[in-house]
């Protein structure tokens, strides 16, 4: 090796040491450029995933049970009232004489506004007795409410309110229940205690339809009843019982439970039973009490020997008044009633039950024993006078 090919190595080997580490920290600089873009283009696409699935879990939580929740909500009211009782009071610890003074009660319960105008469904039993009733709205409006008519024994009353476009719900078909299918229960008994009074909902399914209850120690009569295992709390009672539709089929009522709390069977009256009382009492402010113009009586032993009758179900007509529905009907004293409107009759009791829901104007077949023949026979309600 010449030594020109000597000095040209010395020269290269001392370019590559200067420059070495510059080429190498490039290098480097390169490599974590690439990984910053790759983590970069990591973070994007995480970001859009998680964009993408927050979406998702948001149309996932809108769904036709929030929106039937939506729809309802705003025309659930609280109904706060105060009843006045009277009190025994002692005046003397040694003579012990008593004399009566008012004391005030205060009361909660729920309802419904169903009209634009003002016209609200609760309970009852919720605002019978009452002097003073205050309703508060989802948006914490105030109104002073005053009863328009009651009907007792189902647990049915209606209230206003003064106001124009007010937020209201729909009636829906309880003839057109599936067993099932969900039902939404919403009420708003504390609306007087919190500011922001939006309505508690609870959700559940319509487990049964059709329930009947004994006459309670009130006389409420309990019929045709709604069954849901949505939680139904006390103060909820006058509410509504929606469907996914956000219209109303039910008003919920009272609870069933071994601990009396919200977690149980709890019941709604129907809402075409409850159409019905609602028209009666807008128009007339009471129910009108409906007449046939006949009485029964229990079978017993003596009255089945002397009729020859195989069983002691059904009811005996005892008494038929003249120019009644019943008498033009053909109605005749000695029949035995076994059936009516398709309810078998097996005592007075059957038979109170099987026109309860009857209204002034309404028709009820009834059918009858007679001379060991079976009848039936069509009598049209009319009002008592």
């Amino acid at each position: 090796m010449n030594r020109n090919h000597v000095i040209l190595i010395l020269i290269l080997t001392v370019i590559a040491l200067i420059f070495y580490p510059v080429l190498f920290k490039n290098r480097e600089e390169m490599k974590n450029l690439k990984s910053e873009i790759a983590l970069e283009d990591t973070l994007v696409k995480n970001k859009t995933d998680k964009n993408l699935l927050s979406d998702e879990v948001y149309s996932s939580r809108r769904n036709a049970i929030t929106n039937a929740a939506g729809i309802v909500e705003p025309a659930v009211v609280s109904v706060n009232v105060i009843k006045t009782q009277m009190v025994k009071r002692r005046h003397s610890f040694f003579f012990g004489f008593y004399d009566e003074v008012p004391y005030s009660i205060q009361g909660i319960g729920s309802g419904v506004i169903f009209s634009p105008d003002g016209f609200i469904i609760t309970n009852a039993h919720v605002v019978e007795g009452a002097t003073e009733i205050k309703v508060i709205l989802t948006d914490t409006r105030q109104f002073d409410a005053k009863v328009i008519g009651i009907d007792t024994s189902h647990d049915i009353a209606v209230i206003k309110i003064e106001g124009d476009d007010l937020p209201f719900a729909k009636f829906g078909d309880s003839d057109e229940l599936i067993i099932g299918e969900w039902a939404i229960a919403l009420g708003n008994p504390y609306g007087f205690l919190i500011k922001d009074s939006k309505p508690s909902v609870s959700v559940g399914v319509i487990s049964a339809i059709n329930r009947d209850f004994a006459e309670n120690k009130d006389g409420k009569i309990y019929r045709h009843m709604v069954q849901t295992d949505a939680a139904i709390n006390q103060g909820n009672s006058g509410g509504p019982l929606a469907n996914i539709f956000g219209e109303i089929i039910g008003i919920n009522t009272f609870i069933f439970s071994e601990s009396g709390g919200s977690i149980g069977m709890g019941f709604a009256i129907p809402v075409n039973a409850v159409k019905k009382s609602v028209r009666e009492l807008i128009e007339f402010g009471k129910i009108r009490q409906i007449w046939f113009g006949f009485k029964v009586q229990e079978i017993n032993p003596l009255i089945a020997s002397h009729l020859e009758l195989k069983s002691l179900d059904g009811v005996l007509v005892n008494y038929i008044q003249s120019k009644s529905p019943a008498a033009k009907a053909g109605l005749k004293e000695g029949d035995i009633v076994i059936e009516i409107n398709g309810n078998i009759i097996k005592d007075t009791r059957d038979a109170e039950l099987a026109v309860s829901d009857i209204s002034v104007g309404d028709k009820i077949e009834i059918g009858i024993m007679r001379n060991g023949k079976t009848l039936e026979l069509n009598l049209k309600a009319v009002e008592y006078k």
